[in-house]
């Protein structure tokens, strides 16, 4: 059995550590908030799940196990402003990821319900246990298992070696990456090629130190489909998930440089965000 809890389904994912302001309107997300405010501020139960909706499908027109992706993140809610038609903005934080096992559909609450399971990142284990997947250690066979301390310690560093190369190629093609869009974007009248812009180099700077959290940033923040992002939020390893990450930014900025347009409207590349 896992733990039941409130879905908000929205049309792309949340990640861990992004900022996500909502707008709360419909009498049945009015009485999730409702609820939601009766648990203690300084509790940790003032949360949902955010799953996204596959494309083109409307949750209340077929059963919403079928119309959700299964993999999906908490909003922790940080703020709340209740507004004078009933309604409330919120301000809520991506928390932890989860697996959907069931969706309950009831008249009471109104709200979806789930039955969940937690997701753990696999960073330690990852670290520990020197994850091999594409490294190529020196003198060591391919497919062949270490087999002596001296060895684990290798494919540990080495491991480790690669999470922080990795990280430098990720940040470094994200940041062309935002600047090519933003210079797209604005018609690409700068005259001095590409710039990144104040906002995004303060966001890069403070996840420079944790690639857990630059991958997350760029999951949320770089113009990708919803598949593509839901790909990137079902990966429990970082460094998977940024090597994903690189694949993909190469590819967008090929299409970028080749088409010479955005392909969404970039505001909502521009959306409120940050890493906590």
């Amino acid at each position: 059995m896992g733990d039941f809890i409130p879905l908000f389904p929205l049309g792309t994912p949340l990640f861990p550590g992004i900022v996500l302001p909502l707008q709360i309107f419909e009498p049945r997300y009015r009485r999730l908030m409702r609820d939601l405010l009766t648990h203690p501020e300084a509790g940790d139960r003032r949360f949902f799940g955010v799953v996204a909706i596959r494309q083109g499908w409307e949750v209340e027109r077929v059963a919403p196990a079928e119309a959700l992706y299964d993999i999906g993140c908490t909003a922790r809610v940080q703020a709340v402003r209740p507004q004078a038609d009933g309604g409330f903005r919120i301000v809520t934080v991506g928390g932890e990821r989860f697996r959907l096992l069931d969706v309950v559909v009831a008249d009471d609450p109104p709200y979806l319900q789930a039955e969940v399971e937690w997701l753990g990142e696999e960073e330690a284990a990852e670290e520990a246990a020197g994850d091999t997947d594409g490294l190529l250690i020196p003198g060591a066979a391919e497919g062949a298992p270490p087999c002596d301390d001296g060895l684990d310690e290798v494919v540990t560093s080495v491991a480790r070696g690669s999470l922080d190369v990795l990280t430098r190629g990720v940040r470094d093609l994200f940041t062309r990456y935002v600047a090519e869009v933003s210079d797209l974007g604005s018609g690409g009248g700068g005259g001095g090629g590409p710039t990144l812009d104040a906002e995004t180099a303060v966001l890069l700077d403070a996840v420079s130190d944790d690639p857990a959290a630059l991958s997350y940033l760029v999951a949320s923040a770089a113009l990708l489909t919803t598949e593509d992002r839901q790909a990137l939020l079902a990966e429990s390893a970082t460094r998977r998930r940024l090597a994903s990450e690189s694949r993909m930014l190469r590819r967008e900025l090929t299409l970028l440089q080749e088409l010479g347009a955005v392909p969404v409207p970039l505001q909502q590349f521009a959306s409120p965000m940050t890493v906590n």
